[in-house]
């Protein structure tokens, strides 16, 4: 928010505007910051969490000015960005809604820039996945008019909640935002009820902003989906016949359950397939190893069945396979005795059942075989996987990112500083100057016209821009022509102690902070945790007609459920209150601070019992806990 407002201040420097921030009770100083750096700017602290519609719609009623713009706190624009957005309205006086081509942390366009209106098919289309897999089709394609030109101004139906500019004559003739709309759909129905008031609806390109994200991580999980599904069934409900509602709502159930069953076996395959290929190599070495000692160690016509090569070599696998991942054999850094312990724990397995089930008894010679056979294919693996990711083999050691920073003497100085005191494993090559300069400093790097072979002849991982000494439309500039480079993208504001920016618009803005090692954070523990995530999901899809009697929101049972198997939530997690120092984890379901009322008399106690539960985590502790909190497993009232 501190950069989104420091970007805000210089693109309001020769308008007459008034900026409001509304704090939704955020507990992460937000209120405090605004009261200490921005003075001027226009406070509603809620004590309560009232929603987007509620919360914008406070600063709507008190605004003065001809045109409103509803803004993103993860969002930096232009400093011509309003200015050119108000000449575009002034000579567009049909315009009642404007948005702006949007562009994520690496530079990258955002398709939810333009959107069209999610009719029944449309929006089946954009759920099911069509839309992604022919985004450019006037069929499938049309929930982000991907056929539309990016770089061209286009009429559109619906504008991104992130960035929409209106004409207040236009609220004042059809509304504000609609309060029955907690969070998603208040933007479809705003933009649908402009048009319906005569007004039109634009897609502006010649001025950008960075969103950093997008659509976000949570958005693709099926718990994002069945939240999507219930604001579309509003807007249906409202705005179409009871027939066309009613097509929209089969559709859209059709649509929901398919991209379930989809993702769970993307996101299965995704999960295994690099033990499906190491697995794949160990069987089939296994298998030529076994025809080798069939033909020159076992008696002549003696030959092992068909089912030692389809079920009892496959499950060999899979034990070698489970030893190493338990052993941390798939940690990093790589470990080779994590590997060697694996297998050698695989072997003592297989002997050890096998001897008690005389018809699977095989050669033991053959078992230790395989034992030294998934040594060295696991390790091989690891070998080439770290050697295609680092371009070195120093194992044990973390790769150094190596830093550009863009900007004066002066700020790269302050960067250093600040990069040194969190103690990130960085190496700083040097600095990039905005403009060119005749400098003899041992860290000048040349200056941002030359910044393509600067990054080529340094091999530059990151790039730092300074907001004090670049603006923002040189900075998307710039990001957005080295986008298909592999370079990740942070900024830091003037006078600021954070370093933000995103890698892309599937992952939210990262920050520059200390994490604190803790129990939690340990490989074996996390190992530990997704694997009773996994198995707990599975019992309780399976046993979900029973199950669910127990628990008190039995739908969003299923669809936590769901995304819990997926990964995109873990049952258990931090508090809302979270402390940044804290290591990061999947939003959960529930956290040990569920029984708790949710008032600011009891932040620090959450506080302090996420840090508790972050240090001494055992797996034991989320059992305790999902026992402890079954009926809230389909999420809590608030």
């Amino acid at each position: 928010m501190e950069q989104a407002l420091k970007s805000v201040q210089k693109a309001t420097q020769n308008i007459d505007a008034e900026i409001f921030v509304v704090d939704n009770d955020s507990a992460d100083k937000s209120v405090e910051l605004v009261k200490e750096k921005f003075s001027d700017i226009i406070l509603i602290d809620n004590k309560e969490n009232l929603g987007f519609s509620k919360a914008n719609n406070q600063a709507i009623h008190q605004a003065k000015g001809e045109y409103v713009l509803l803004l993103n706190p993860d969002t930096i624009v232009e400093e011509d960005t309003f200015e050119k957005c108000i000449e575009f309205m002034d000579t567009h006086p049909d315009a009642g809604g404007l948005g702006v081509k949007m562009v994520d942390g690496k530079g990258e366009f955002l398709p939810e820039s333009k959107r069209g209106l999610p009719t029944p098919w449309v929006a089946f289309y954009k759920i099911s996945g069509l839309s992604a897999l022919f985004p450019k089709s006037k069929t499938f394609g049309k929930y982000h008019l991907g056929y539309l030109d990016k770089k061209k101004t286009h009429e559109i139906d619906v504008l991104s909640g992130a960035f929409m500019f209106m004409r207040k004559e236009a609220l004042d003739k059809v509304g504000v935002l609609d309060e029955d709309y907690f969070m998603y759909g208040e933007d479809i129905d705003l933009s649908y009820r402009i048009i319906q008031g005569g007004y039109k609806n634009y897609y502006y390109p010649h001025t950008r902003i960075i969103h950093y994200k997008g659509e976000s991580t949570k958005k693709t999980s099926v718990n994002y989906v069945f939240i999507f599904y219930g604001a579309m069934k509003k807007f249906a409900k409202k705005h179409f016949s009871p027939k066309k509602a009613g097509l929209f709502n089969v559709l859209i159930n059709i649509a929901i359950y398919s991209k379930a069953v989809l993702d769970i076996i993307k996101n299965l395959l995704r999960d295994v397939r690099g033990s499906l290929v190491s697995g794949g190599l160990i069987w089939a070495c296994m298998y030529f190893i076994t025809k080798y000692w069939e033909s020159h160690y076992k008696p002549e016509n003696s030959h092992f069945p068909l089912q030692y090569f389809t079920i009892i070599l496959p499950i060999y696998v899979l034990v070698w396979l489970a030893t190493n991942y338990y052993s941390g054999g798939n940690d990093k850094p790589l470990k080779f005795f994590k590997i060697i312990r694996g297998a050698i724990i695989g072997v003592l397995v297989i002997a050890a059942v096998s001897n008690f089930i005389d018809m699977y008894r095989y050669s033991k010679a053959l078992i230790i075989l395989g034992g030294i056979v998934s040594i060295v294919v696991l390790s091989l693996k690891q070998i080439i996987t770290y050697y295609l990711t680092h371009k070195s083999l120093s194992f044990g050691k973390e790769k150094e990112n190596k830093i550009a920073i863009i900007g004066t003497k002066t700020e790269y100085d302050r960067v250093i500083r600040l990069l040194i005191s969190l103690h990130l494993n960085v190496k700083s090559l040097g600095y990039i100057s905005a403009e060119d300069i005749n400098d003899s400093d041992k860290n000048y790097l040349g200056s941002l016209h030359q910044i393509d072979e600067i990054i080529n002849i340094h091999q530059i991982d990151e790039i730092i821009f300074c907001s004090k000494d670049i603006d923002t439309q040189t900075v998307i500039s710039t990001m957005m022509s080295l986008s298909s480079k592999f370079i990740s993208f942070k900024i830091t504001p003037d006078n600021s102690d954070y370093i933000i920016g995103s890698d892309s618009r599937n992952h939210p803005g990262d920050l520059y902070a200390i994490e604190i090692k803790l129990n939690i954070s340990k490989n074996s523990n996390l190992r530990n945790k997704r694997t009773l995530d996994i198995l707990s999901s599975i019992l309780f899809l399976l046993t979900f007609p029973i199950s669910t009697w127990f628990v008190k929101q039995k739908t969003m049972y299923l669809s936590n459920s769901l995304s819990v198997l997926l990964g995109s939530q873990s049952w258990v997690g931090f508090s809302e209150y979270k402390d940044l120092s804290l290591p990061k984890l999947k939003k959960g379901v529930i956290s040990p601070t569920t029984e708790l009322p949710n008032n600011r008399n009891n932040i620090q106690i959450k506080k302090q019992l996420d840090f508790l539960y972050a240090k001494n985590y055992q797996v034991i502790d989320d059992i305790k806990l999902i026992f402890k909190f079954f009926p809230l497993l389909g999420g809590t009232s608030k």
